[in-house]
């Protein structure tokens, strides 16, 4: 192959003049699969931890640690809130997860989930300016099964030590009880990514689209392909949001739920996709092309793909039809089949596409507020003034069909939603710290900046090198020799 000057911002172009439209896609895919295992050999992960207290002389450390310290320790054990003010506590967060669920990759072993807790940890910080921690651990007991009751005991033991917990691809169905025992039974917040941060980013996107469809959110049809806990939970938010459950119909890998599927009602452990069942499909339609048919939104959050949707069940659509395919790594449909087929706006997971309707936009920023404030939990509400967020930091500045949510560069959404985040907390009653909205702001606004000054100042410094050119271009060689 003959050498190009890449960068991930020229990636599109490179491959764009190489390769025909399908293939560009699979291409993008495999070459960030392949840099991303390279990149990640390079620095030996993405995270390090870093005092952010100096050393002035020889006797600090007997103020950081012994003897000075004691006073610390005794000023928590009287009040246990003090930790919040004299150590990380209050700005720290727990990504624990047994790796049950990993993206697309299902069962990956609980090492197998670093790299992305990991991931999480690294858009906390340079996102919103939250220190986090992966906490990979096993769930299984002695016969080997994936227990729900060792996940919820172990988060019990370590909130001490956090602000808050955001748990990660935990499967079905231990997810569901993991999360709702927890937000119950812990003194501080306990945040489903899969769950609750892919409903909140997914409402934002579907309020803005539903603007530019001119469709009300009450009226919309919707039908939903998948039923594990990200859509199970979108279609619980959309609901407490505004939308009519009788309009949406949501799809398993074994056809529509509704009040006729004796197979999860008599499964106990699936009690929140019965909820559904209950709730949605009046019609107890069970074909997906019908469900379709004149449907205004389809929401897929199922397996990787592409083929997961074909081309003939998108043209089934209501005109200005909405279309969020949202596995990762691959959508269940690329972008530009959906279009051709008459979508009128489609998102995706991906960053590489227009319309990234990702959680990435919503937990460092719902994390941040919550922190700031030092909620308590995070309420359906909170996540619904993300949603709001998100969809009027988007708006503002300007929408459309290829544009419909803020995007992860966009600096500043990341500090407003964590401030209309604590606000919500505070209403609700949430918070153990009242602040001002003006207060949050610049807080959360000034931290974020440091964050970003620090690492850009680490890679002037060459404390963190670039990664070489040679790899960047074996992975586009690769990537394109195995689509050719």
């Amino acid at each position: 192959m003959t050498e190009v000057h890449l960068t991930l911002d020229n990636l599109d172009d490179i491959l764009s003049a190489k390769l025909t439209p399908d293939k560009v896609a699979q291409a993008k895919t495999l070459f960030l699969k392949r840099l991303a295992k390279q990149a990640h050999r390079l620095y030996q992960g993405k995270m390090q931890t870093l005092p952010k207290a100096g050393v002035f002389g020889f006797n600090w450390f007997n103020v950081w640690y012994t003897p000075g310290v004691s006073q610390v320790s005794t000023t928590i054990r009287d009040d246990n809130d003090t930790s919040y003010e004299l150590t990380n506590r209050g700005n720290l967060v727990a990504v624990v997860s047994d790796s049950t669920r990993v993206l697309g990759d299902g069962n990956c072993t609980p090492p197998g989930g670093l790299g992305v807790m990991e991931g999480k940890s690294f858009l906390m910080k340079y996102l919103g300016a939250v220190d986090a921690t992966a906490l990979c651990i096993d769930s299984r007991n002695a016969q080997g099964e994936h227990e729900a009751g060792r996940i919820i005991d172990f988060v019990k033991m370590v909130q001490p030590s956090f602000g808050a917990i955001n748990l990660e691809d935990i499967s079905q169905p231990n997810c569901y009880k993991v999360l709702d025992t927890l937000r119950a039974e812990c003194d501080i917040p306990v945040w489903h990514d899969d769950a609750q941060g892919t409903a909140c980013v997914t409402l934002a996107g579907l309020i803005n689209a539903l603007k530019l469809a001119d469709k009300k959110i009450a009226d919309a049809k919707m039908v939903f392909l998948g039923a594990g806990a990200s859509n199970t939970t979108i279609v619980r938010i959309i609901i407490a949001a505004g939308g009519n459950p009788e309009n949406m119909i949501v799809f398993d890998s074994k056809g529509g739920l509704h009040k006729g599927r004796a197979d999860i009602q008599a499964d106990t452990r699936f009690y929140r996709k019965w909820e559904l069942c209950e709730q949605t499909n009046p019609r107890q339609i069970d074909d997906f092309d019908e469900a379709l048919t004149g449907a205004d939104v389809l929401i897929a959050a199922s397996r990787p793909g592409p083929g997961v949707i074909q081309p003939a069940s998108i043209k089934l659509m209501a005109p200005k039809s909405i279309v969020f395919a949202c596995a990762n790594p691959v959508p269940e449909i690329y972008p530009y089949a959906a279009k051709e087929a008459g979508a009128f706006i489609v998102a995706t997971g991906r960053g590489d596409f227009p319309n990234q309707v990702n959680n990435s936009l919503g937990f460092p920023g719902i994390l941040k507020g919550t922190l700031l404030v030092r909620a308590r939990g995070i309420s359906d509400g909170m996540a619904i003034a993300a949603a709001n967020s998100l969809a009027a930091f988007a708006e503002k500045r300007g929408i459309d069909p290829d544009n419909i949510i803020a995007r992860m560069d966009e600096a500043d959404v990341f500090a407003q939603e964590a401030t209309d985040v604590a606000m919500q907390a505070i209403e609700e009653g949430l918070a153990r710290v009242t602040r001002t909205r003006e207060e949050i702001f610049k807080t959360a606004a000034d931290e974020i900046a440091q964050t970003r000054a620090l690492i850009e100042h680490l890679i002037e410094a060459d404390f963190i090198a670039q990664p070489p050119q040679a790899m960047l271009q074996d992975a586009l060689d690769w990537a394109i020799r195995s689509v050719s």
